[in-house]
């Protein structure tokens, strides 16, 4: 945040900082962004109701399977929980993306049930690794099962519904404190994928840690992400999904927005509210509000996405 901007309302809050440190404390809202300010359009079920015209994507995050701690011994239950959401949305997806941590211990098995239980949406699913999907000794596992046809450690692009995505791995190589790395290879491809592309098309970008800064004290931002953003500059629209830190946070910041996801398995805290991050026990009753999917709609000409953050219950 910076701490020379001056222009404050009546409740001594920058503009600018309310929306570089929002929280969205609530959820079952849908969102546009319109001249980089979020704008609600009302509960998400009043929204799902009257679902917009356009494609509609999932996002979902940070499953976990084989984590049975106490902050939740059944992570492969609550992400079944969160696979029976989506097969009850109103409208089918066009497809889902899955930003990281599939596994808990990279254990074939807890691939294969990961595999078994999204299967069930009948939805293509476009992956990217989490630093919890990389650690089987050969870190193989991950990519004989979705690293083929990608580049590198397992980035790619792809084309749906007139928005160009871009799948980045930036879980390899960490750096202090736990700071993503995109490294140089996969910067030098990703200039290349986006050279020649319009720049009225709209751009997703998605890796599993924030591309943004959240909290480099706890490693939740990428190192070099800002070179890769540099690349995103003249576009339009541009939005940056993530997952990693288990909760819904965002930013707008010119033309790009930022959005990161809940898990399906467990909270963190808060960012600096705790010693440490990690695993969050909260009562049984309010787990599951704070694990969640989130929806995204693309409405040709709209200049921004609109997200609509679901909690499992609540």
């Amino acid at each position: 945040m910076s701490g020379h901007d001056h222009d404050h309302g009546e409740d001594g809050l920058s503009r600018r900082k309310v929306l570089e440190c929002m929280t969205w404390a609530g959820t079952g809202v849908l969102w546009t962004i319109t001249g980089g300010v979020p704008r609600s359009l009302g509960i998400i079920d009043s929204a799902q109701a009257a679902t917009a015209p356009g494609m509609t994507f999932l996002q979902i995050s940070d499953s976990h399977v084989g984590f049975d701690k106490p902050a939740n011994p059944n992570a492969l239950g609550t992400l079944e929980e969160a696979v029976n959401k989506i097969n009850a949305m109103p409208e089918k997806p066009s497809f889902m993306i899955h930003t990281g941590d599939i596994t808990h211990l990279s254990k074939a098995a807890e691939f294969d049930n990961a595999e078994r239980i999204i299967s069930q949406t009948k939805l293509d699913v476009h992956y990217v690794p989490g630093e919890h999907d990389f650690i089987d000794e050969d870190v193989k596992l991950y990519r004989e099962r979705y690293g083929r046809g990608t580049k590198g450690h397992g980035w790619y692009s792809f084309d749906a519904g007139g928005v160009h995505f871009v799948g980045l791995v930036n879980v390899v190589d960490l750096k202090g404190g736990g700071l993503g790395n995109l490294g140089a290879e996969q910067l030098a491809w990703l200039e290349d994928d986006l050279r020649g592309k319009s720049k009225s098309t709209p751009v997703v970008l998605f890796a599993h840690i924030p591309l943004w800064t959240v909290y480099p004290q706890w490693g939740w931002g990428t190192e070099d992400g800002a070179r890769a953003l540099e690349f995103v500059k003249g576009f339009g629209s541009v939005t940056v999904l993530n997952g990693h830190i288990h909760q819904v946070m965002q930013k707008v910041e010119g033309n790009v927005t930022f959005h990161t996801a809940r898990s399906t398995a467990f909270p963190q805290p808060a960012p600096g509210s705790a010693p440490s991050p990690g695993p969050m026990k909260v009562e049984d009753t309010r787990l599951r509000a704070m694990l969640g999917v989130a929806s995204i709609n693309f409405k040709q000409g709209d200049q921004r996405l609109a997200i609509i953050d679901t909690p499992l219950q609540g």
